[in-house]
């Protein structure tokens, strides 16, 4: 007999959301490691809150939810909450409900970068230090990754240090010819972030302000272990090895 294709909306639902996730599906594993991490994190969180007031996102979540958007390369915090809404894979990592309401997105980043801001390298050291990822790590062979981060830093920024050239255009983006004119670290620095230098990666590239990402890779299970920004020159990466 062939089933009827209409639809009508359910007004309760008795399914578990975590009955919806494979038993075998890899952030299974990962969650419950996050979890042991953050609950080893729980007086330092704390710490991080005022006694009285309106309760902000947790912690917890905002860590969580930050992990699924590194994990699936989700581009923005708009279009995180936009699949928060719908993906219920994600709504059981972060541990929303069915019909918790999503956050908007200003109200989380907001909350994100304040809890950034701490010290929250704890939190990746509890999570190397769970028995189930230690026996992964190898110290006896890594490698160190850099890679260029650009700034948010126009190059009509970056300006001669005695002030000996010529300003931009008046305006509120004034133009800037700047073609012919021989600029470098030692003589120019970025007016509005004088600690991204001018740098180009090789041959040919086109030279812009910018920083260094690192990452400290253990080579026998392709794990990052450690990650930090530097300023960017050609020695940035061996810097970034020894520390």
């Amino acid at each position: 007999m062939r089933g009827s294709d209409q639809q009508s909306g359910d007004l309760f639902s008795y399914v578990d959301i975590e009955a919806r996730v494979p038993v075998r599906h890899p952030l299974r594993a990962i969650r419950a490691i996050v979890n042991e991490g953050l609950a080893s994190l729980d007086a330092e969180f704390d710490k991080l809150y005022a006694a009285i007031g309106r309760d902000s996102i947790p912690p917890e979540r905002l860590l969580r939810a930050a992990l699924l958007q590194a994990f699936f390369s989700i581009r923005s915090e708009r279009l995180l909450m936009e699949q928060l809404n719908y993906n219920l894979l994600y709504r059981w990592f972060v541990g929303l409900g069915v019909d918790d309401a999503v956050w908007d997105h200003s109200v989380f980043s907001k909350n994100r970068d304040r809890l950034l801001e701490a010290d929250v390298s704890k939190f990746l050291s509890a999570v190397l230090a769970n028995p189930q990822v230690k026996p992964l790590l190898w110290d006896e062979h890594f490698s160190v990754d850099g890679t260029l981060i650009e700034a948010w830093a126009s190059m009509k920024s970056f300006r001669a240090k005695d002030g000996s050239d010529e300003p931009p255009a008046p305006g509120r983006n004034g133009e800037r010819n700047f073609h012919d004119e021989k600029r470098s670290n030692d003589t120019h620095a970025s007016t509005t972030d004088p600690q991204a230098k001018l740098y180009k990666k090789g041959k040919g590239k086109e030279s812009k302000l910018c920083f260094m990402g690192h990452a400290l890779m253990e080579n026998r299970h392709g794990l990052v272990v450690q990650a930090e920004a530097t300023e960017a020159d050609g020695h940035a990466e061996r810097k970034a090895g020894w520390r």
